[in-house]
């Protein structure tokens, strides 16, 4: 079973990816990481964030680590580092770098321990239309930007971040425009994806609602 879940920064996928992958029994692979991890690498090497080349020397030194141990320094969450990864995000040689990564983990899934997984739970922001066309379920998550900023202003004030809300929010602007108007892969929903707008929902009811509709697409499928 393989599950897809797209939408922009903040809107609570990852934590609904989560939720799925913990009720479905299925292993989770957060992809943005990836590419976070492919901004950090270039950002404490010094490293030309405009400079194609570089940036895909930066995903291939990824290599075949443990994709769970990839994201264990908290400089990965760092507004700078999302912003160098959506970048980094649109040159097409990053994609191609990433995406056997990602194809292999959601037809190959495996556990934080290594053991084998009966499925997988991606979120992203191509996953359903570039990575896993062919999953069994589609999510596409949004809310409203200014909610979305005021949740992740919260997040790093809790984290003791100097930050104002307007720099949050202008950032997250930026990011959205950066995703929707790329070139490659730009963050769009698929026609098959479910719609899930969280705007008014917290986060218990926006997973439970998530897992609502993924039980009835699947038993959809099953049914024939």
């Amino acid at each position: 079973m393989i599950i897809a879940i797209d939408g922009p920064t903040a809107a609570g996928k990852g934590t609904i990816a989560v939720g799925l992958a913990r009720y479905f029994g299925l292993a989770f692979l957060d992809t943005g990481r990836l590419y976070r991890a492919t901004a950090l690498v270039m950002l404490e090497n010094g490293m030309n964030t405009d400079n194609e080349d570089e940036a895909e020397s930066a995903a291939l030194s990824l290599g075949q680590a443990n994709l769970y141990k990839l994201t264990e320094n908290p400089a990965i969450r760092d507004e700078k580092t999302g912003m160098t990864a959506s970048k980094i995000s649109a040159m097409p040689r990053v994609r191609k770098a990433l995406f056997d990564v990602q194809r292999n983990f959601a037809l190959h899934p495996y556990y934080a321990d290594g053991s084998k997984a009966k499925g997988s739970v991606l979120d992203g922001r191509d996953i359903g239309s570039v990575i896993c066309p062919d999953a069994d379920v589609k999510f596409f998550v949004k809310a409203d930007a200014k909610i979305r900023a005021e949740r992740r202003f919260k997040e790093l004030q809790e984290k003791g971040k100097s930050v104002t809300y307007e720099q949050v929010l202008q950032d997250l602007i930026k990011r959205d425009e950066q995703d929707e108007k790329r070139a490659e892969a730009p963050l769009k929903p698929t026609e098959d994806a479910i719609i899930l707008d969280n705007s008014s929902l917290d986060i218990s009811s926006a997973t439970a609602e998530a897992i609502k509709l993924a039980d009835e697409r699947i038993g959809k499928k099953l049914l024939g």
